[in-house]
């Protein structure tokens, strides 16, 4: 159970993130400013800075912060169809986030301009990349598989894969089979891997 002051905090942070959205949906991310999220949030500056360093941050925190894509306990097991399986569920997880954040959020959110996108800068939360590397990791330790390529060139492969995907149904305005089409390509990129 959250304390007061916790589920205030919670709160705020929601309160933030629904201004974020609303502005990213209504307006797009050129007008996605600090000052444009806490005047829709009616919260101060020095409120948002206590929940996040950056926009790009806030953003990052909650698309990346979905638990249920996350599970990182995946039994362990020697056959190569379940790893690739645990695999592609993260990503059909996302897949079903996305489409809940709606095509406009995720259009806006996959941009150039977002920085919290750059896998040089990122944090290490939970991301879906990060799960997979630690998880592919996990199992390159226990000798269950062996990879032709280094593993940070195998994640940038699997990122690079996700965000065509994410393009693919943006562009297509939501009406691309945005879950069969990550499950096909991870697959056939997987199965070419190990």
């Amino acid at each position: 159970m959250l304390s007061k002051q916790q589920q205030k905090s919670k709160e705020t942070k929601a309160k933030i993130f629904a201004a974020a959205k609303t502005i990213l949906e209504r307006d797009g991310y050129e007008k996605l400013s600090l000052k444009n999220i806490c005047q829709e949030a009616g919260v101060s500056n020095g409120s948002f800075y206590h929940h996040f360093k950056t926009k790009d941050d806030l953003l990052s925190y909650y698309i990346e912060e979905q638990p249920e894509a996350f599970h990182t306990n995946f039994a362990k097991t020697d056959d190569i169809q379940v790893i690739k399986k645990n695999i592609i569920s993260v990503y059909l997880n996302y897949a079903h986030y996305c489409e809940t954040l709606g095509v406009e959020f995720m259009a806006n959110y996959y941009t150039p301009k977002n920085q919290s996108l750059n896998p040089s800068i990122r944090t290490k939360r939970p991301y879906p990349i990060v799960t997979v590397e630690n998880y592919l990791q996990k199992c390159l330790d226990a000798g269950v598989i062996a990879l032709p390529y280094e593993l940070e060139q195998i994640t940038t492969d699997i990122r690079m894969l996700v965000i065509g995907n994410v393009f693919e149904w943006c562009l297509k305005k939501g009406q691309a089979p945005f879950a069969s089409n990550m499950e096909r390509s991870l697959a056939t990129y997987l199965d070419g891997l190990f």
